[in-house]
Order: structure tokens, then sequence, then C-alpha cells
């Protein structure tokens, strides 16, 4: 019997580029697909998939909520993460969260298919680049700030500085907006950042997001 994979992306052609990858593959098959984290717990609840795909950027919550959980559901869930986000502190979130593996979407195909047969053979699996983000991190210390924060501190981070408001992050995250407000200070204090535009650099830094588009154009 053919292995069954739950694929999540927010994207129905990327969705169908994977699957035509995956299903290419002797015995692997692509069973189930969705869009946002609550429909992957839904289609995972549903169908019981051998091995869960999916990306972190997602509408409303993220990726890692997905993940979290899928985990809560069922413990022995594999999840490989397919992500452009290529931040050390980003795919330690993951695996926090339950991931078994993390591959970026700029790595070769084949990079992917080796994961895929890794996490089904109850290994942790990692592409080149995400490896190397991680020691690259542990060797400068990079990760020491961003890394006193929750998971659910990095992901309001997160959601905050790639520019969402305070009540969008509460409304995707179906938490109050106090709930937020009471983070987003912990995490200021946490950060040491003194106004909005530190705490988007130090997100920056830590690979959470991307720098605005402003900036980043005159780096």
């Amino acid at each position: 019997m053919a292995t069954s994979i739950l694929l999540v992306d927010d994207h129905p052609v990327v969705r169908e580029g994977y699957r035509r990858l995956i299903e290419r593959q002797p015995g692997l098959a692509v069973t189930a697909e969705a869009a946002s984290a609550a429909e992957a717990y839904r289609q995972y609840k549903a169908h019981g998939p051998d091995l869960v795909i999916l990306d972190l950027s997602l509408p409303g919550p993220s990726g890692i909520e997905a993940i979290r959980h899928i985990r809560q559901w069922d413990g022995a869930a594999r999840i490989l993460v397919f992500s452009m986000r290529t931040g050390a502190v980003v795919a330690r979130q993951a695996f926090a969260a339950g991931a078994c593996g993390y591959v970026s979407k700029a790595s070769p195909p084949r990079e992917l298919l080796a994961a895929v047969a890794a996490v089904l053979r109850g290994e942790r699996a990692m592409s080149a680049d995400i490896a190397h983000a991680i020691a690259q991190d542990d060797v400068t210390g990079g990760r020491a700030a961003v890394d006193a924060l929750s998971p659910r501190e990095v992901e309001i981070l997160s959601l905050t500085a790639g520019g969402m408001t305070a009540q969008a992050v509460a409304e995707a995250l179906c938490l109050s907006l106090k709930t937020v407000h009471n983070n987003l200070s912990g995490i200021r204090a946490k950060l040491g950042a003194r106004t909005d535009a530190h705490l988007v650099w130090i997100a920056v830094g830590a690979g959470l997001v991307s720098p605005p588009e402003e900036l980043a154009g005159r780096a």
C-alpha cells in the first residue's frame, strides 16, 4: 500500500507541482491537501496520513500552530516542514512544536525527497542550508535573545513584525486583544526592544521575517 501524504500549502499551483514531484516516486501518494492550519488539522483527523508536508506561511495561524495541534492529536505524527523561511530560530521553533524535518524551498528537489524518506524511517531531516543556518547561529550566539521567547511569543513577534496589527494577530491566533498586548509587552522586555522598528529588526535578524521592502532596497 502506498505511503499517504497530506500536502499543506496555501497556493494551489504550488501544491500541484509538489504533488507531481512526490507521486513520481514509487510508493508515495498525496491523499489529501490543505491550504490553512485549521484545514490541515481537519484533514489530518479525517485521513490519518503517514506523513504531513507543510509550509509555515499560511493564512491565519501559521504552520507552527498546525504542527502543534496535529501533534497534540497524534503524538506519533510525522511532519516535514517545506518552507521559504530559512532562519535558525524558525527551524528550532518548528522542531520544538513537533516537526520531524525541515527543508527549505530553495533546496533541490532531491533534498525534499531524501528528507521524506528519512522522516518515514523515523529520522530527523534537514536540508543543507537549514543545517548550516542552525550551526552558524550556534557558533555566533545569535540565537540567545529570541530563544528566550516562548513558542507563542515567537508566533506573535513574527506576525507583528510582518506587518499585522495587534487586532489582526488576536483574530489569527484566536486570542484576546489584551493577551496579544500583554505578550508584546513581555516580548519587548525580554528582547530589550526600544521601539517597534527595533522589534522588527530583531525579528529580521533572527530570520523570522524578511526585511521591509523600503529598507531592504537600501542594503
